[in-house]
């Protein structure tokens, strides 16, 4: 059997045709699975450090301004189609699946033009713009979200979830509370604006360590992101807020995410699919401050399809200061019901499995 995965541009299109394609390799013997992403995304770094075999092509997203860009990107993009039809007809895939972003609109394209079982996978609530045109062409399209129906040929669509790393929601808290030497006992706050970080969620949290001070009771796991990490820092110093104590872990970065959801009652975050994804698998309460800028306000979206269900609290970025974001942390962290509540609803909001749901999907669809 031969596959071709595709999808680029963001982490959240990334990780899960990476985790499809592993789960493929485990499962088939004779297989062969390819990854088809853009040369210069970073889709070109991390499929390679995964050990998946991966070939670059043009292409770029369009500009919302039209100009002399956009004439540049439209002829890239067009390379990219015929790139792509000397990669089937070079790989001769069985499958060809796309889980989003610009670089899977021609390789999905180009194989359903050509006939070749294709499918997608759409992570956010509001499908992003390449899903939403290649679904009509598509033997299926698969869901994270049942909200998502109401935005594609409903035919076609079917829910399934969304992968995550196989150790989230699969780790002892007692054990995972060693990695950050706090106390698995006390209620503790995770908070994360993404690798990066989120200079607002940061800001606001200088206010929460303030007022956390008079509450040892509460323990903090807090990563900046590496862009706003030592200014952050310099903030604190300047606040006078001694943030380096035995219940407060202030870094730049929270490389075992895993452990951290695992010791870990309530998490203030974007909402990113993948990250929601992980929340809804660990079984953890959130107050989600969605990203802005994010394309079509996808995030947004997401972020109330868990409110509405009760798992999570929303603050719009452009409103979120200290004082509000305290209000919200008093209302779900001092009420014990309200935090045990929530966390059982999040474990309901996206449906469990969905990485084999996703496999057993591609066997059916896939050419004998």
């Amino acid at each position: 059997m031969r596959v071709i995965v595709t999808g680029g541009g963001t982490g959240g299109h990334i990780y899960p045709a990476m985790a499809v394609a592993k789960r493929l390799e485990e499962r088939i013997n004779d297989i062969h699975v390819l990854y088809v992403g853009t040369r210069d995304g970073m889709e070109s770094r991390l499929v390679p450090e995964n050990e998946i075999e991966f070939q670059g092509i043009s292409g770029k997203g369009l500009s919302k301004k039209i100009g002399v860009e956009t004439v540049r990107t439209v002829g890239l993009n067009l390379r990219a189609l015929w790139e792509t039809k000397k990669i089937l007809k070079d790989f001769r895939p069985d499958l060809v699946l796309g889980t989003g972003g610009y670089v899977s609109g021609p390789v999905v394209l180009a194989a359903a033009i050509f006939g070749i079982p294709t499918l997608l996978h759409e992570q956010n609530v509001f499908p992003g713009k390449t899903n939403r045109f290649l679904a009509r062409m598509v033997k299926k399209v698969m869901l994270s979200f049942p909200e998502s129906e109401s935005f594609l040929p409903r035919d076609k669509t079917e829910v399934v979830g969304l992968p995550v790393r196989e150790d989230i929601g699969k780790i002892d808290r007692k054990t995972a509370a060693k990695e950050f030497n706090i106390d698995p006992q006390k209620k503790t706050l995770l908070v994360t604006g993404g690798s990066r970080g989120a200079l607002s969620i940061n800001k606001a949290m200088i206010h929460i360590l303030l007022q956390l001070e008079k509450y040892p009771e509460i323990q903090v796991i807090w990563g900046t992101g590496s862009a706003t990490y030592q200014t952050i820092i310099d903030e604190l110093e300047a606040s006078g807020i001694r943030y380096q104590r035995s219940n407060w872990v202030v870094r730049e970065y929270i490389n075992n995410m895993p452990q951290a959801l695992a010791c870990s009652d309530l998490c203030i975050c974007r909402a990113g699919a993948v990250t929601l994804a992980e929340l809804s698998t660990a079984g953890v309460a959130s107050i989600l401050i969605p990203y802005p800028h994010a394309s079509d306000n996808h995030q947004e979206y997401n972020a109330r399809a868990f409110e509405e269900k009760g798992a999570a609290k929303v603050i719009l970025d452009k409103e979120l200061n200290g004082s509000i974001l305290w209000d919200e942390l008093m209302k779900v962290v001092f009420n014990p019901f309200v935090l045990e509540e929530m966390s059982a609803k999040t474990k309901n909001v996206l449906q469990p499995g969905a990485l084999d749901c996703i496999v057993e999907i591609c066997l059916r669809t896939a050419w004998k």
